[in-house]
């Protein structure tokens, strides 16, 4: 029993990695959209935020990853500032689609991060098609119903259903509900995650070439650094919004830095490394869940009807998407056990 023990805990390290970054991930959405909606610029929270992450990571990647320091090559360094070209503007699209609208739906949208990135797989020929596969039917219709999902959390508020927004309003209501556009909103965010999909499949390609996740990660916040301070100098041409006045923004950017930036894209990257792109993405759909809790709870976000039907349509379409992977996966192991066990076999063409 206890020798059976640890594999569990090491096969399931991914797992529960992947848990802890999409907790981090709907923590800093709430978050954030606290501290914008006190007057915080999402532009200047992404450049801080990075900014700081980059001064934590890297003496951690050369202390810590002393022995995985393998030669940073241009052919790698390109790769990683356009990883950071991808992860930039994500961000900013997310904080832009969480300021129109509100963390719920940001986390409901989040449940198109694995239709996109399967799709992205099946053109980078990383996933296999065949249409005489129920494996294959399941993910092409999951992906389907997900975007169909996200059609309906964008496009279909609905009745407030919990928390309803008073008329006067709160303190709480009036940070968590001001300038809301649904449907740009929407829009932004899923641009974001199809940004987030690339994001992942790029990550996983460059992981193959430079297996050093922290080094990665210390890099691209770097990049990242570099570009948020050139997008700001032309989009925040006030002095003022370069000052962080109010408690929320210290709180959004220190959380950002360590949590949400540092930590979780060093879970992401570990768990990428492992399991590849697909596992990963499969993980987002998780964040709404987390998110809602937070938000109607602690914050009195307003839950709409459209978000809990369109989110509901979404799991439906991860789920099956999820299915087909997991039966795909038990055919390759299937195969890989026919071809060590029974010689006689190999003979033969392998089925495709």
């Amino acid at each position: 029993m206890g020798g059976s023990l640890w594999p569990w805990l090491d096969a399931s390290r991914p797992f529960l990695g992947m848990v802890l970054a999409v907790t981090a991930l709907a923590t800093n959405m709430i978050i954030s959209k606290m501290a914008m909606s006190t007057g915080t610029s999402f532009f200047i929270l992404s450049l801080y935020s990075n900014a700081l992450a980059t001064l934590i990571v890297f003496p951690c990647a050369f202390f810590f990853q002393r022995s995985k320091r393998l030669p940073m090559t241009f052919r790698v360094l390109w790769r990683i500032f356009l990883l950071a070209i991808f992860g930039y503007l994500a961000e900013i699209g997310s904080y832009a689609g969480i300021n129109y609208s509100s963390p719920t739906l940001s986390t409901a949208m989040l449940n198109l991060v694995p239709a996109f990135t399967y799709i992205l797989a099946v053109i980078f020929r990383m996933e296999v098609v065949n249409w005489g596969r129920f494996s294959t039917i399941s993910k092409s219709i999951g992906t389907v119903v997900s975007i169909a999902g996200a059609s309906v959390v964008t496009f279909y508020k609905g009745p407030a259903i919990l928390n309803k927004p008073l008329t006067s309003g709160s303190t709480m209501q009036l940070l968590l509900s001001s300038q809301q556009n649904w449907v740009m909103g929407g829009i932004l965010l899923a641009g974001a995650s199809f940004l987030t999909a690339s994001w992942c499949i790029l990550q996983a390609s460059i992981l193959k070439m430079y297996p050093a996740e922290m080094m990665i990660v210390a890099f691209y916040c770097l990049f990242v650094t570099i570009q948020s301070a050139a997008v700001s100098l032309i989009a925040e041409r006030d002095i003022t919004a370069w000052r962080i006045e109010a408690n929320m923004g210290f709180v959004a950017i220190f959380y950002s830095a360590i949590i949400n930036i540092a930590f979780r894209l060093y879970v992401t990257a570990w768990c990428l490394w492992r399991t590849g792109p697909l596992f990963v993405a499969l993980f987002k759909p998780l964040t709404i869940v987390i998110a809602v809790v937070i938000g109607v709870i602690f914050f009195k976000d307003t839950l709409y009807l459209g978000s809990i039907a369109g989110a509901i349509v979404l799991i439906i379409g991860f789920y099956m998407v999820m299915w087909g992977k997991a039966k795909e996966g038990e055919m390759n192991k299937g195969t890989e056990s026919s071809s060590n066990t029974s010689p006689l076999l190999q003979d033969k063409p392998a089925e495709v």
